[in-house]
């Protein structure tokens, strides 16, 4: 039997395997790196975070829980909001109705069959999150309870995430990776959706919200 002609890339992977044939192995990688720069002092690390939040571009804004709901509704007024969808799971207590604050906007429940035409026309968005990062600034959703599907926090125009500050505060994405389960629909934020052209003309509202608002829950 006639044997083929090798290809290019077979040709490529034997010379790698003959060259690394006598090769030593490698050190053991040195992994006692530190997992965090930042001081373990919870205020520290929301002030941190709120510091890079801003510093991408983010609204950032705090309250407590008995504040919450009428920063919301104050937040869906000043953007002119008409409508705002409310993910699955969304504490029914931060949104409270409109016959109990006189601020009229439409709730509208996130479904599956929603199109993206649909999410488009939809004002506002709000969400929880699963944890944020103090030190990348960076807002990370798992779809899970009030988080919604991914596509409902990248169509619509305005995202406004509620954090759980200090206990869903992480420092770094070291401490951050354990507490996530990597086969969620992770999605991660750093501040509003952003690009540039060849010019660094900064055009904001490309690939996702136009506008970030963090809202720091203290607990």
């Amino acid at each position: 039997m006639t044997e083929l002609p090798l290809s290019s890339r077979e040709r490529i992977l034997s010379r790698i395997r003959q060259a690394v044939t006598d090769a030593p192995e490698p050190p053991a990688t040195d992994r006692s790196y530190l997992s965090s720069h930042t001081p373990d002092d919870p205020a520290g690390l929301v002030d941190l975070l709120h510091e890079n939040l801003a510093d991408y571009r983010a609204l950032v804004h705090r309250t407590d829980t008995d504040g919450l709901p009428a920063l919301l509704l104050r937040l869906l007024a000043a953007r002119g909001a008409s409508t705002v969808l409310v993910p699955s799971g969304l504490p029914a207590e931060w949104l409270p109705r409109a016959d109990a604050t006189r601020i009229d906007v439409t709730r509208i429940h996130d479904r599956a069959g929603a199109t993206a035409r649909e999410l488009d026309a939809v004002d506002s968005v709000v969400t929880g999150c699963a944890l944020a990062i103090a030190e990348t600034g960076t807002i990370v959703l798992d779809g899970g309870p009030g988080q919604g599907r991914r596509r409902i926090t990248l169509v619509p125009d305005h995202h406004i995430c509620v954090v759980r500050a200090p206990e869903q505060v992480v420092a770094s994405v070291p401490q951050a990776l354990p507490r996530l389960d990597p086969t969620r629909p992770l999605t991660w934020i750093s501040g509003p959706s952003a690009t540039s052209d060849i010019e660094l003309d900064r055009v904001e509202g490309v690939h996702g919200p136009r506008t970030l608002e963090v809202v720091l829950l203290q607990t």
